[in-house]
């Protein structure tokens, strides 16, 4: 079967308009006329992890105190924080950023890597 160049660019433009409306099939967001331009579809929604393992998560925060914690809207420490540093240390610290050029580029929003 042989194609012409019309064939071949009539098929690609119908391809390229189709892609974009097959994608939305699985968005939660589908678009609509009127005035907000889109429909949110909450059923559409990819599942997340399983409801026995956020229940056992849930349970676990209540049996160890962080969730009565975090609904007051106190949020407990990271288990892996690094243990607090003196003023002395924290000093030093900034000094030598201060030394190597560091804590100009720190301030500017530049963090370079270690």
């Amino acid at each position: 079967m042989r194609f012409n160049k019309f064939t071949v660019a009539a098929l690609a433009v119908v391809s390229t308009m189709a892609l974009p409306g097959l994608s939305q099939a699985t968005s939660v967001y589908h678009t609509e006329s009127g005035e907000a331009g889109f429909r949110y579809h909450p059923d559409h929604a990819p599942n997340g992890r399983p409801r026995s393992e956020v229940v056992a998560e849930v349970e676990a925060a209540q049996k160890n105190g962080t969730l009565a914690l975090m609904q007051r809207g106190i949020f407990p420490s990271c288990k892996d924080a690094t243990r607090a540093r003196t003023r002395a240390e924290v000093v030093a610290e900034v000094e030598a950023a201060q030394r190597n050029g560091t804590l100009a580029l720190m301030q500017r929003g530049i963090f370079p890597s270690k």
